[in-house]
């Protein structure tokens, strides 16, 4: 009997073992801020922090921005799908100690933003929407959950992975870049560019980022793709073949910006 329990226990150690390591692993799912339930309790949850709720809701925006944020949004895109893994992957843009770097000097806008403002100038470029309003409920949990995340961050001191990896100047080839993409992205976001929202962006078309985001410059896209795609296999195009795909993305169609919101 005391054999049979012993193996019965080690059993039960060994599938908890097998579940530990499991939900470790390099699964999306379970990287960054988290996607599942149990990722995402352990990930908000510190001994000496706890998020409140409009921190929660704002995550919830961030994430699934057409669908809790839907009057404002113009497009298919959330705001994670730039800012990956919830605005927490390095080199992705992340939001880690972003809302001490504000007030800012904005070139594009021509004066001094406030981390409000750059929110409004996401949704009316790269949501392909209109501003939120300062005082909206999506406004404040959004901004909670960006300061919340900036919470350990030193004032005016930028996140050692803030932005994107900087790549020198090189000119990118449409027709090498689309069969880069036939490839090595359109497994994942279409032939069509369309992708399958909300998991996976579009990357042209109705669905995607209008002309005036900042992902139409192919500078800034090679840098995003160059570091983070494929998504499986983040690395291993090289910078010629980052703005290969960024000059062939660059040629598709999207949504015209605005001018009405050009301030932002």
């Amino acid at each position: 009997m005391t054999n049979f329990l012993s193996k019965e226990r080690l059993l039960s150690l060994s599938v908890a073992i097998v579940f530990v390591c499991a939900a470790a692993s390099g699964c999306r799912g379970h990287q960054g801020y988290g996607a599942s339930t149990a990722a995402r309790a352990a990930s908000l949850k510190t001994a000496k922090n706890e998020p409140s709720s409009l921190v929660d809701r704002g995550k919830l925006i961030f994430d699934e921005t057409p669908k809790y944020a839907t009057s404002y949004v113009g497009n298919r895109l959330a705001c994670s799908d730039c800012h990956i893994q919830s605005g927490t992957a390095a080199y992705a843009a992340p939001m880690i100690n972003l809302a001490g770097l504000f007030p800012m000097f904005n070139k594009r806008a021509g004066h001094e933003i406030s981390l409000h403002n750059r929110i409004q100038e996401c949704f009316t470029r790269s949501e392909a929407g209109r501003p939120l309003p300062l005082d909206s409920a999506e406004m404040q949990a959004l901004v909670a959950y960006i300061d919340w995340l900036s919470r350990d961050g030193v004032k005016g001191k930028a996140y050692q992975g803030r932005g994107l990896v900087k790549l020198s100047a090189l000119t990118g080839d449409p027709i090498a870049g689309e069969a880069i993409y036939a490839a090595q992205c359109a497994g994942c976001h279409g032939s069509d560019g369309a992708g399958v929202p909300p998991v996976l962006p579009a990357l042209w078309g109705s669905g995607s980022y209008n002309d005036g985001a900042g992902m139409n410059n192919p500078a800034k896209e090679a840098a995003f793709v160059v570091h983070n795609m494929p998504q499986n296999r983040p690395g291993t195009l090289s910078p010629q073949q980052a703005y290969d795909v960024a000059a062939y993305l660059h040629t598709k169609p999207r949504p015209k910006f605005n001018q009405a919101y050009k301030s932002y």
